[in-house]
């Protein structure tokens, strides 16, 4: 008979912000550059340079060519941006000879140019802000189209910078990111005003919204951070050894930042401290970051797709110390979790190795839990036991099947 194998007791807080058995794993596209990214559910697109737009749907196992109806891409013309909604896939084309706005009713099966209006067609960054869709090129500032791309109208009054590299929407603002810092309207585009006191380098690169704070990174001077709709910006910098950041991506309090050069960097602490995050990677240059689900996605300047899942990801101050034995493990049929902690309606997940949830178990009290495999496949996986959004353990399960 098997001797049944326990976890040890572990003490959380002594984890810092290390991740626990976190290696990114490659996905495919090898050798390839990858532009823009972009996620709905279980399908993640991406643009590739010189090769046109893939489909994964079954998060990054395997990648489709999905060009039909895309003009054919070379240095002059590739995919920048994608912006999903619903059913509608946005595409946009940049480049010296760009070629506007596609867009895909079916998953990327067929492609169709929407650019009446568009008088700009090297599109860097598209945003959805709900029917509405925004554009913004390099060269022609912002357009707005209210009708799905049938006609687009430029929006630029008080935009005094017309390479507009990044946007992003938080509620009723939308903001543009540009050579000259970043631009904030408050009506759909009508109006823009600048936004930059505090920040010290102006090329913006990326732009995301968490809540009520935004984050910008920059060519040069790192990430900045408003809480204030763009009113003030301070720099949080601390440990991120690379300022140029292309790509900036928000789960949860998890806060990634893609650099040139320096890889990716993870702060859950609202970028008042940053960590490298790049074991695994074979290359440093991040070009995009992207979330699918429960896993984090980059791409590689000439090396690929690579994702991982974001469970692996866990900060010190998202833990509260606890000790937890896991007994048996490897199990079978059924495990048993014991904490030192009572606990009043916390949450089990369980996530396989794609990072796909399998299992949540809701309101749990007392201090042992009982997880079933139910119907699961043996193989490995990964439990989150969360009670008021704090995290006391992170655990790798297997199950066999004797």
């Amino acid at each position: 008979m098997k001797k049944p194998i326990l976890l040890p007791l572990i003490m959380i807080f002594v984890l810092s912000t290390k991740m626990i058995n976190a290696q990114w794993q490659p996905t495919g596209l090898a050798g390839q550059s990858i532009y823009a990214l972009a996620s709905d559910g279980t399908n993640i697109f991406a643009g590739v340079f010189n090769s046109g737009a893939y489909l994964s749907t079954n998060n990054g196992s395997n990648w489709n060519p999905v060009n039909t109806g895309l003009p054919t891409f070379n240095f002059n013309r590739y995919i920048a941006s994608f912006a999903i909604s619903g059913t509608n896939v946005f595409l946009g084309t940049a480049g010296s000879s760009g070629s506007g706005v596609y867009l895909s009713t079916n998953n990327g099966t067929n492609w169709t140019a929407v650019n009446t209006g568009l008088t700009n067609l090297k599109v860097i960054a598209l945003a959805i802000s709900g029917t509405n869709v925004f554009a913004g090129t390099n060269g022609g500032g912002v357009f707005l189209s209210t009708n799905n791309g049938t006609n687009w109208t430029a929006v630029n009054t008080g935009l005094t910078n017309a390479t507009v590299g990044s946007l992003a929407i938080s509620g009723t603002n939308i903001f543009a990111g540009t050579t000259a810092g970043v631009f904030l309207s408050t009506n759909d585009g009508t109006n823009w005003s600048e936004v930059n006191t505090g920040l010290t380098t102006l090329n913006t690169y990326s732009l995301a919204v968490s809540g009520s704070n935004i984050f910008t990174g920059t060519n040069g001077g790192g990430v900045f951070l408003s809480t204030n709709n763009g009113t003030n910006w301070t720099s949080v910098n601390t440990g991120l050894t690379n300022l140029q950041v292309n790509s900036l991506a928000i789960s949860g309090t998890n806060i990634f930042a893609g650099t040139n050069g320096g890889g990716v960097f993870l702060s859950t602490n609202n970028g008042t401290n940053w960590t490298a995050v790049n074991t695994g990677l074979t290359g440093l240059n991040v070009t995009k970051l992207a979330i699918s689900g429960t896993y984090i996605f980059t791409g590689i300047d000439l090396g690929g797709a690579w994702k991982q899942p974001l469970a692996n990801f866990v900060g010190q101050e998202d833990y509260e110390a606890t000790y937890l034995t896991v007994a048996p493990n490897p199990f079978s049929s059924s495990t048993t979790l014991r904490t030192d902690k009572i606990f009043e309606d916390a949450t089990l997940t369980v996530y396989n190795t794609f990072g796909q949830q399998v299992k949540h178990i809701k309101n749990i009290s007392g201090q042992t839990i009982i997880l079933q495999r139910d119907h699961l496949p043996s193989g490995q996986y990964y439990l989150q036991l969360i009670q008021d959004n704090k995290i006391f353990s992170l655990e790798k399960l297997l199950i066999t099947d004797n």
